[in-house]
């Protein structure tokens, strides 16, 4: 098979820093859910509302609200497409498990983004 799409990756450092296919697309969805909305430069509607409702409660409106809000950021990436999503909360934020199609290969995979309120920090695990 041969790689699709190529990128860069700085975050782990142990690893090689090259990123391809699937690999550079979860990446590339984790840095915009790591991004408030409103926080990128002349893209006021580019990131995500989840870090301004973490102290909210999870009402019906507001888990709406969130699953519109990452429908919206996976459907701006045209190399995935979002199958599922599950949102829970948790003791200190919330839990986004979110099933996804990789288009170029039809591939399945899965990406789990744990939002923590008390150290503002957006924890992943992946699978395949």
């Amino acid at each position: 098979m041969a790689i699709q799409y190529r990128g860069f990756n700085t975050i782990e450092r142990s690893k090689r820093f090259r990123l391809t296919d699937i690999d550079l697309v979860k990446q590339d969805l984790i840095n915009h859910f790591n991004i408030r909305k409103g926080e990128k430069l002349m893209q006021p509607n580019f990131g995500s509302i989840i870090w301004s409702v973490l102290f909210e409660p999870l009402t019906d409106a507001l888990h709406q609200s969130i699953v519109n809000d990452v429908e919206r950021i996976v459907g701006y990436d045209p190399r995935v497409r979002l199958t599922a999503i599950n949102i829970d909360e948790q003791d200190h934020g919330l839990s986004v498990a979110l099933d996804l199609l990789y288009v170029p290969t039809n591939q399945t995979t899965n990406l789990s983004l744990q939002f923590d309120s008390n150290s503002a920090t957006l924890t992943t695990k992946s699978s395949y």
